[in-house]
């Protein structure tokens, strides 16, 4: 009877009260990792306890009250080879894992991503977020990232993720083919987008992402100032009605500075070149006309007769084109408003170039 109470007042009692924000995994210490059989392992909501056996993955145990038995440890069953009726202590590692949501997570590209924009051309982009992270597989997570690492921090898996996310990033943007300028309306779009391609590599450590958030994407520094101004000759738009708004301001600021002489000299001056532009402006300030150009000169009219009959006017081009029929020629007599009576075309320095273009009589046959 003596025995059996001590034996009671010390079982081994197994649990971890985590009090940390960062602690993803924390390894229960004791002395040559003997543990004794029939212990009470307490396995709390947001945990895992995981058994490694001689560097061997033994059991997993989630959120509930154990009696460590033959009966719910069958892996360690398998791997001691136990009798029913064993009661010795064994050695083994308890590892518990925190299987919570770890909110908050940054990531960013460490470098600028180029990529061809259908507006810009090829542009540099930088990008940064927000993601949570937790652990889904505990298992996989403890053969794959954590080993034997006794105290595991979000610390030493970021960096990792990180460098998934980025590659993904860049490969997503690249193939989308929205233009940067449109990219702050679809960043939902390509967070979902991300999140389900960096799935793949992220389940492999036994991860999941839950949540993925891009909070911006900009351009290069350089490239946002001449946006900048892009963007203000656009909000600028009337150039003369924003001179005339400058100047304005420009003579109130003077006027509200008292005893300045600069102030009044700069004031009136800018009154007078106001002045000069509401005399130019029409009668509701918008800018007056321009003056209409000069009409073209008139071009001349001629008229000619033939066998005592007279026919026009007939404007140089049509002179031409009767020239070219064999109906004008060089005696064709020809008058027109201004000439001193009737003459032979080719006494008028006004029809040479018209006449130039003649062929000359054919030669004498034979």
């Amino acid at each position: 009877m003596v025995f059996d109470f001590l034996k009671g007042q010390f079982i081994d009692v197994i649990h971890w009260v985590d009090d940390t924000r960062d602690t993803m995994v924390w390894r229960f210490d004791r002395h040559g990792h003997a543990i004794m059989y029939g212990a009470k392992l307490t396995v709390r909501e947001g945990q895992a306890a995981v058994f490694i056996h001689e560097g061997q993955l033994a059991d997993v145990f989630g959120p509930g009250l154990y009696m460590l038995e033959t009966n719910n440890m069958p892996v360690m069953t398998a791997l001691q080879h136990w009798d029913h009726g064993f009661s010795s202590p064994f050695k083994s590692e308890v590892y518990f894992v925190n299987t919570t949501r770890f909110n908050g997570l940054k990531w960013g590209t460490r470098n600028p991503i180029i990529c061809r924009d259908p507006e810009f051309g090829p542009v540099r982009l930088r990008a940064f977020g927000t993601y949570s992270m937790r652990v889904t597989d505990p298992g996989r997570f403890m053969v794959e990232i954590v080993g034997t690492d006794g105290e595991f921090t979000t610390d030493e898996i970021t960096m990792q993720l990180r460098n998934v996310i980025v590659q993904e990033f860049s490969r997503t943007i690249a193939a989308s083919g929205i233009p940067v300028l449109d990219m702050a309306a679809n960043t939902a779009d390509l967070g979902r987008i991300i999140a389900k391609a960096i799935e793949p590599a992220i389940a492999a450590y036994g991860l999941s992402v839950p949540e993925f958030y891009i909070e911006n994407v900009s351009l290069p520094e350089e490239v946002e100032k001449v946006l900048d101004k892009r963007t203000s000759m656009g909000i600028v738009g009337d150039l003369n009605r924003y001179t005339q708004f400058s100047a304005a301001e420009a003579m109130g600021a003077a006027a509200a500075t008292p005893n300045s002489g600069m102030g009044a000299g700069i004031g009136a001056g800018l009154g007078m070149a106001m002045g000069q532009q509401m005399a130019q402006a029409g009668p509701w300030g918008t800018p007056a006309a321009a003056a209409a150009p000069p009409p073209p000169p008139p071009v001349a009219q001629w008229h000619l007769a033939v066998n005592g009959q007279t026919s026009g006017p007939f404007t140089p081009q049509q002179l031409a084109e009767m020239a070219a029929r064999g109906a004008f020629g060089a005696a064709s007599l020809v008058w027109t408003a201004g000439q001193d009576g009737w003459k032979p075309a080719s006494e008028v320095p006004a029809l040479a170039g018209i006449l130039s273009q003649l062929p000359p009589p054919p030669p004498p046959a034979g």
